[in-house]
């Protein structure tokens, strides 16, 4: 899993991390664009990776592997949304609201992606319904994931936005 780290409300990302860090079989790959993004400890089964191009690192993860798009900049999202759709994935999340999702979309579509390869990215991520704190926030991340992996994917039909958007 990929999660980008953004300087301010950085808090629900940490806490996302730090949520999924200590699960068995979950190895966690923690890029961001700056060094100084990431807390002074890493959490043990997670692996901080700077990178000053974040895009680029998609065609080293697994084919099968889940996403998380969680930076500081719509465009790097919409770059790593870009590069995952081409790259190929098991789980891509995007956090933001649907007009965010929206704009995505069709600058996705400009780009030759067929609406059924653009519509296997999630966003908004998370359960609105759990809370705009950070834990909560992550706690409805972490359900939705786990939830893909045993295949109760279908309680997440209904998209939720984490940020309450």
């Amino acid at each position: 899993m990929r999660a980008g780290g953004d300087p301010a409300g950085a808090g629900w990302r940490r806490a996302l991390v730090a949520t999924l860090a200590p699960l068995p079989g979950h190895a966690i790959t923690w890029a961001d664009t700056a060094p100084e993004r990431f807390p002074a400890e890493v959490p043990e089964g997670v692996q901080a990776l700077p990178a000053a191009d974040l895009p680029r690192l998609v065609a080293h993860a697994p084919r099968d592997a889940a996403h998380l798009v969680l930076t500081y900049s719509h465009e790097i999202d919409f770059a790593l949304c870009h590069a995952l759709l081409e790259h190929g994935f098991g789980f891509a999340g995007l956090i933001g609201s649907d007009t965010k999702w929206s704009r995505f979309r069709k600058r996705l579509r400009q780009l030759g992606h067929a609406d059924a390869q653009i519509d296997r990215i999630c966003c908004p991520i998370g359960q609105k319904s759990l809370g705009k704190h950070p834990q909560a926030i992550a706690i409805g991340v972490a359900a939705q994931l786990l939830g893909q992996e045993t295949g109760d994917g279908a309680t997440w039909t209904t998209r939720f936005s984490a940020s309450g958007a």
